[in-house]
């Protein structure tokens, strides 16, 4: 162990090394450092107590003194542990962190620490993974497409204002990689602005550019300054209350659980500011904040782990949060004036990243803009998370994600009450890929398989024709093809054969009674009774029609939306008045209203803001306000109700206060001419709302192809996102430019390529099952599969209200039902969750189909195979036809073979007939006639 040399003396020798050529001197030094040694050396991780991320620490040194002697690299113990066998338990770096350091290194690191060890002035450093792009001035590559920098442009206001620039490389295969580091960083000038590593200070006013080099190409940061002399005070909401959530304080495993934790609570994620600076500021006086010594305040003492913290050390003195802690205390701990800028929302850089091999690092970068116009880097103010920590790992307070094995994740930052995230996809850097060339039929196609792209999946071939007429049968009018549909369709040599029988589909009445029955579903229309409260049969049949003739004339969805939500009058008269007679309480309305229209919950907002996503009580609650004055009154006949607008309000459930109306995740609107329910109608169906034509859009898709791309199509959230948000905006541009007719979007989404796939998995697509590589195998919906069994066996169905032979599909009424429905999870039509169709096979529906009365006795009742022995059809014609009827496919030669083999051993033409049904039986009960595919 050599003897420390004094901390004076070592200061002194790196103070006076700053010259310019010294500090270029130390770039090739510091890529070694950030790559093998300050990963074990860094706040937070400081092994034998040495800091290597600053000139300070490393000068302090660690429990074997200091780690260098400025111009002595002979006396340097870093040098010593470097030369180390490398199983020596003191060895730098460990075995355990790779391979020991080159000869090249090691010279490198000598003649830096002989040279005065030169450390530009306030350079951080900081961990970088192993896999780092080599620095700017290497020579170009070829692969490499473009670099881009974050944020595009910094606008820096006041002396306390900074922003972190991050520099991302996007390789030709849409790999990203962080050269953040590795990058050239050049003011052009130098006066308005400090550089200190990639963060700019503001020093005067003015506007300037930082150009960014890195291997012969560039970019360039506009850079605007202003008030740089201008202090900002440290503000209660805008800082302290970003820092408890950002550390963790205020979640619900502590102080923000009901009850808090250690006697100490906090409201949930920071939705009662008010509260909290109460119990922060007056509670255990003296003790939590201390205003004559600030550094002994409980909350630093506690979150800096000077004392015991049940919830451990959140972060070190100097660091950033507890700066502006103890800023904010030393001003007097007060609470913010009336009329502070507020954040308006947040932004997270990079937004997507393919990450190509493990311990690929990126940095993200959150800008929060505020009501005044302004912005700031919150990135240290801000927490993150993952979704999928087997893929991406992300340091919850840093916010610097890492790559680890295949597959996709989600990351999520929050700010205040806003929350936003970055997609990411993590492929093996040495997987073989070349992007096959696969035919596009329209703009879905290029959209799924750029995603595919990213991902490395190869998509499979087309399906069949015989397929693709089965499943479109099923798909858009919820039958299957008679045999002769199915013989002209696989007859015609039309190229476009496809794309005609689409057409021919959606212009039939069954295509339109397939969205009735979706749609009534998600409205709810049934019979309904509760106290007062009813909807009737007559009031159901009612609101049943009135939603088939606006779909069956082709109404703007939109419109028929805006006409639902604003409706008045008598539940007969106008039935679309029956949707406020299922819910009654203000509160469910909305939340009805947000799941089944924007395709959102909200209902977490009720008591607390919402943890994974951007609601606030602030916004359940002005949305709530929008239908507190829907009133109900009985008409003369006792089974009708009047709905209008009279009086009623909201009241906030922490300060007890009406609330007025709100768009949810908009402003508040002036109502002066019409109702609040016509108001947020019209603002619901107008072209500029970003979340009814969304929702649409996903709700087709995921009918088509089994899943939503956001899945479930009704749990929109920041913490629940796309899995391709370029086709949901596609789709949804689209479905806004056809004037809402989802017909066109049906039409556009079954004639691509993407919907025609087959099932069939290749190696690289067998676990793919969010981004549409093959086609799902999907059960056949209730309704939809006994319709299906009604037509193969000619057996007619008689529901409640409908006529013999009225398909399951036009049931107007969610109580009428039957054993069958029921079995294979039919919507009761209780709730607006789209969970309530059930689509997952079980026991209960396996067992009714083999021992009920729906397969064996329609085979009987509907006498379809003793109608063809009458026509002296032989058994190897029945066979054929059963199977052309119910599976869309003739048998092949080994199965007709053996079930042939079956009839050859009876005599009597009744044990025939009965081989036959058996036959038909064990068609009906097969997985390929109860599944889509």
């Amino acid at each position: 162990m050599i003897r420390p040399i004094p901390i004076a003396r070592a200061a002194a020798a790196l103070l006076a090394s700053t010259l310019v050529s010294q500090a270029a001197s130390f770039e090739k030094v510091q890529d070694i450092l950030e790559t093998r040694c300050v990963e074990c050396h860094q706040t937070g991780k400081t092994k034998g107590n040495l800091l290597m991320e600053t000139r300070e620490g490393f000068l302090k040194g660690g429990d074997s003194g200091a780690a260098i002697e400025p111009g002595n690299a002979a006396k340097s113990e870093l040098l010593k542990r470097l030369h180390l066998p490398k199983d020596d338990e003191d060895a730098m770096p460990p075995a355990k962190s790779g391979p020991p350091l080159t000869e090249e290194e090691q010279t490198l690191i000598r003649q830096w620490v002989n040279e005065g060890a030169p450390w530009p002035d306030g350079l951080t450093l900081a961990s970088r993974s192993k896999n780092a792009l080599p620095r700017w001035d290497a020579p170009s590559d070829p692969q490499l497409a473009s670099i881009e920098a974050f944020p595009k442009s910094v606008s820096l206001e006041t002396a306390a204002d900074f922003h972190r620039v991050i520099v991302i490389a996007r390789f030709k295969d849409s790999a990203t990689h962080d050269i953040t580091r590795q990058s050239k960083l050049t003011l052009g000038d130098p006066t308005l602005a400090t550089l200190t590593g990639t963060t700019l200070l503001p020093k005067k006013d003015g506007t300037t550019t930082l150009k960014i080099e890195y291997r012969g190409l560039s970019t360039e940061v506009e850079v605007a300054v202003k008030d740089a002399t201008k202090p900002r005070p440290v503000s209660f909401q805008l800082d302290v209350m970003p820092v408890l959530t950002a550390a963790g304080c205020n979640t619900g495993s502590c102080h923000g659980s009901a009850r808090g934790q250690d006697g100490f609570h906090l409201s949930l994620y920071g939705f009662d500011p008010k509260g909290d600076f109460q119990r922060l500021t007056t509670e255990m006086a003296g003790r939590r904040i201390n205003l004559a010594m600030p550094e002994d305040s409980l909350m630093l003492t506690k979150a800096t782990g000077a004392v015991p913290h049940t919830g451990g050390k959140l972060f070190p003195k100097d660091s950033a949060s507890y700066n502006t802690l103890v800023e904010w205390i030393r001003n007097g701990a007060e609470y913010d004036a009336d009329g502070i800028p507020q954040p308006t929302g947040i932004s997270v850089e990079p937004s997507e990243m393919v990450l190509k091999g493990g311990d690929i690092r990126v940095p993200l970068t959150v800008r929060a803009t505020y009501s005044d116009g302004t912005d700031r880097d919150v990135s240290t103010l801000s927490g993150f998370s993952t979704s999928n920590d087997n893929s991406v790992t992300i340091d919850k307070h840093q916010g610097v994600a890492a790559s680890k094995n295949r597959g996709e994740a989600f990351l999520l930052a929050r700010f205040h009450t806003f929350t936003e995230g970055s997609q990411t996809i993590v492929v093996p850097a040495d997987l073989p890929y070349t992007r096959p060339e696969v035919a596009e039929n329209n703009y879905i196609d290029k959209l799924v398989h750029d995603k595919l792209d990213k991902l490395r999946i190869v998509p499979s071939g087309l399906c069949s024709d015989e397929e693709f007429i089965r499943r479109a049968f099923i798909d858009i009018v919820g039958e299957l093809p008679s045999v002769p549909e199915r013989e002209a369709f696989l007859a015609s040599n039309d190229a476009k054969k496809r794309e005609v029988l689409v057409d021919q589909l959606l212009s039939r009445k069954e295509f339109t009674e397939m969205w009735v029955m979706k749609w009534a579903e998600l409205l709810q229309i049934r019979t309904f009774q509760k106290g007062g409260s009813q909807v009737s049969y007559k009031a159901a049949l009612g609101y049943y029609n009135w939603l088939r003739e606006r779909i069956a004339a082709n109404m703007p969805f939109n419109e028929l939306v805006r006409q639902l939500l604003s409706a008045e009058g008598g539940t007969f008269t106008n039935p679309a008045t029956n949707y406020f007679q299922l819910e009654e309480e203000p509160l469910k309305t909305s939340e009805n209203v947000a799941q089944v229209f924007m395709g959102t919950r909200i209902q977490c907002a009720q008591c607390h803001n919402h943890p994974f996503d951007r609601w606030t009580m602030e916004d359940y609650y002005g949305f709530a306000a929008f239908f507190a004055q829907v009133k109900r009154k009985p008409a003369e006949d006792p089974r009708e109700r009047i709905v209008f607008d009279g009086g009623g309000e909201v009241q906030h459930l922490v300060t007890k206060q009406n609330v007025a109306p709100k768009f949810l995740g908009g402003p508040r609107p002036e109502i002066k001419n019409e109702t609040r329910r016509e108001e947020v109608a019209k603002w619901l169906t107008s072209t500029d709302n970003p979340w009814f034509a969304r929702n649409v859009a996903n709700i087709v898709w995921a009918h088509f192809l089994g899943t939503g791309i956001v899945e479930p199509v009704d749990d929109v959230r920041v913490s629940n996102p796309p899995s391709n948000p370029a086709l949901l905006d596609e789709l949804t541009k689209k479905f806004v430019a056809y004037n809402y007719d989802f017909r066109k979007l049906v039409r556009d989404i079954c004639t691509s390529r993407t919907y025609q796939l087959a099932s069939a998995t290749n190696e690289t697509n067998v676990t793919d099952d969010r981004n549409f590589s093959h086609a799902a195998i999907r059960r056949v919906r209730a309704e939809v599969l006994l319709d299906c069994i009604s037509q193969v066996t000619n057996t007619p169905n008689k529901f409640k209200g409908l006529p013999l032979g009225a398909r399951a599909v036009q049931i107007a009424d969610g109580n009428t039902t039957n054993y069958f429905l029921t079995t294979f999870g039919r919507a009761s039509r209780a709730t607006a969750c789209s969970c309530e169709v059930k689509m997952e096979p079980n026991l209960s529906q396996a067992l009714h189909l083999l021992n009920g009365d729906t397969t064996q006795q329609r085979i009987r009742n509907g006498k379809i195979v003793e109608t063809y022995l009458k026509d002296k059809k032989s058994p190897s014609e029945v066979i054929t036809n059963l199977y052309l009827s119910t599976l869309g496919r003739a048998p092949t030669d080994p199965e007709l073979t053996n079930l042939l083999a079956a009839t050859k051993d009876v005599t009597k033409p009744e044990e025939t007939r009965e081989v036959l049904e058996d036959v038909f039986w064990a068609l009906l009960n097969s997985k390929e006639f109860i599944f889509n595919h």
